[in-house]
């Protein structure tokens, strides 16, 4: 797999009954196929909570919801000590760019799931920004660190 702009993590890596490259996903307890995008997904789980802070056990990978009636899923969704979102992540596949587009689908999917940051990663550029009270957002220049207060 490709270097990302991330740490390195010591990755549970195998092969399915179907020769398949498999990653063991902590968070989902199970092992999953291993394409560029879900290298990226793992990498930003671990930095999420190793380094940034943010609790596993308030972690989700891959959760459905609805938006506008049709069934979507999102990447990451971390949450607070009570339960509500509080940073929604989309990870694309390292040589996919990070566009404007992405932001779009980020704060569509936003106005279901409520957070206050979003973060856009392709595993080497990295794009956060946090929800503003008058509506907009403001882009950081760090991935915020979990605050107990969350």
């Amino acid at each position: 797999m490709k270097r990302l702009n991330l740490p390195a993590y010591d990755f549970d890596i195998g092969t399915d009954d179907e020769g398949n490259t498999v990653i063991y996903d902590e968070i989902r307890r199970k092992y999953i196929r291993l394409t560029p995008e879900e290298w990226v997904r793992q990498h930003l789980v671990r930095y999420l909570i190793h380094d940034r802070g943010f609790p596993a056990a308030y972690t989700v990978v891959e959760s459905g919801f609805q938006y506008a009636g049709t069934p979507v899923r999102a990447d990451i969704i971390m949450h607070n000590r009570t339960g509500q979102p509080i940073m929604l992540v989309e990870c694309k596949a390292p040589e996919i760019s990070i566009k404007e587009v992405v932001f779009e689908q980020l704060s569509r999917y936003n106005t279901v799931i409520d957070a206050r940051y979003l973060l856009a990663s392709n595993g080497r550029v990295h794009y956060c920004c946090e929800h503003e009270v008058s509506g907009g957002y403001a882009f950081l220049p760090e991935v915020p660190v979990f605050e107990k207060e969350d």
